[in-house]
């Protein structure tokens, strides 16, 4: 019993320890510029020696990765955002209206962790080759998108004359980072007045 209770102990002290370092790294990337920043700033921000950055992450680039990702989950855990409770709820829902509803507010909530740290990774990205490889050619929105999309139109009260690349596409665009950011940083939206405009938008072309 003593040494599981030892295990758990260094588990949850890495865990609280991988928090420091990511939440240190959120806001140095953000303040200062991801170029701008090294592993050594982090460490220190985060109360923790460089060489525990070196062990848990390796290199910057990862510590990146893993701060977008965490940002998009809303939490540690390596789960998909399409095996995520919110999208998979939505999913579950019998009318494609209801279905809409639960999808804007799911997303709306990732666009609102998100959105913070957008203008810094396309910095990063355009200074730093190897944070553009850092994830698929193809983007994962449009992957999530696709499978809303396909499942919103099959249930009763879809818009019988969209198809599937269509809904996807006004989906993608509707609930993009790059719209969030103008209508709620630039133009001084809150997120709930975004998240009801775009329902609004949305359901009379999904929505019969």
């Amino acid at each position: 019993m003593s040494q599981v209770k030892k295990v758990d102990g260094r588990a949850e002290k890495s865990r609280i320890t991988r928090a420091k370092v990511l939440d240190a790294a959120t806001e140095l990337f953000v303040r200062d510029g991801y170029g701008a920043t090294a592993l050594q700033d982090i460490a220190e921000a985060a109360g923790v020696a460089v060489q525990t950055i070196y062990y848990g992450f390796g290199t910057k680039q990862t510590v990146l990765k893993q701060v977008v990702d965490r940002s998009i989950a809303g939490d540690d855990e390596p789960v998909a955002t399409m095996d995520r409770p919110w999208f998979r709820d939505a999913q579950a829902t019998t009318t494609a209206d209801e279905h809409l509803r639960a999808h804007v507010e799911g997303t709306t909530k990732v666009l609102e962790r998100v959105a913070p740290i957008m203008k810094m990774l396309e910095a990063a990205a355009a200074a730093d080759a190897a944070v553009a490889k850092l994830w698929p050619s193809t983007d994962p929105r449009l992957t999530v998108q696709t499978e809303a999309a396909q499942s919103l139109l099959s249930k009763p009260g879809a818009h019988k004359d969209v198809t599937t690349e269509h809904a996807t596409d006004i989906l993608y665009a509707v609930l993009s980072t790059e719209l969030y950011l103008l209508l709620v940083t630039n133009r001084g939206w809150t997120t709930r007045q975004f998240a009801d405009w775009a329902y609004d938008v949305l359901k009379p072309q999904l929505c019969a």
